[in-house]
């Protein structure tokens, strides 16, 4: 795997109007082994409340992350994409938060469809992880994080079949500061 980059460089306007500053990390993840590792590393940094909004085209590894998210959290249940069901909650196995995986593929992108899933009343108390999501949720927290699979990675780590580019973007003040770049620790292959 690349060295990570971490910067902060970006800033939006929230749903108040305050600036948010915005933090990166852009690591290459060279198999899909390594993409769960990564979920597992990123659950570290999830608790109850956050949002996870997850970007790329078809077969790029959302769900592959979000198995390793489920895996961190220790939640119940095989996580599978929830392409046909829309939605599947997978509660604790302790005392941390459910974890509630959307593929929103199949939805027309109708703000009505998104509503009807109830995602702002299961968002206090759960981890939600939207795939296709951008653009349909981003109103539903001012943190987030938003998390860009692209194939094809630049810097193909040697032995790598099917690198993966992934940007993981951290928005609003939760993120600020939060150590993304240590997502990169131990997600590359033993050498």
């Amino acid at each position: 795997m690349s060295r990570p980059t971490e910067h902060t460089e970006h800033t939006e306007r929230g749903a108040h109007g305050a600036t948010t500053g915005e933090a990166a990390v852009e690591l290459t993840v060279p198999d899909a082994d390594r993409m769960r590792e990564l979920g597992r590393r990123l659950a570290a940094f999830l608790r109850a409340g956050d949002l996870v909004l997850l970007t790329g085209e078809l077969g790029a590894g959302k769900t592959t992350l979000t198995r390793g998210l489920g895996e961190g959290l220790k939640v119940r249940g095989a996580v599978t994409s929830p392409t046909f069901v829309i939605a599947r909650v997978h509660p604790s196995l302790g005392s941390g938060p459910p974890l509630v995986h959307v593929d929103a593929y199949r939805l027309g992108g109708g703000l009505e469809e998104m509503e009807d899933l109830d995602l702002d009343v299961a968002l206090p108390e759960s981890v939600v992880v939207v795939e296709w999501g951008e653009g349909r949720v981003e109103e539903l927290a001012e943190d987030r994080l938003h998390v860009v699979i692209r194939r094809g990675a630049g810097d193909t780590p040697e032995g790598s079949a099917d690198p993966r580019s992934v940007t993981v973007t951290g928005v609003g003040p939760r993120w600020r500061g939060a150590g993304l770049a240590a997502l990169a620790e131990d997600v590359a292959p033993p050498s």
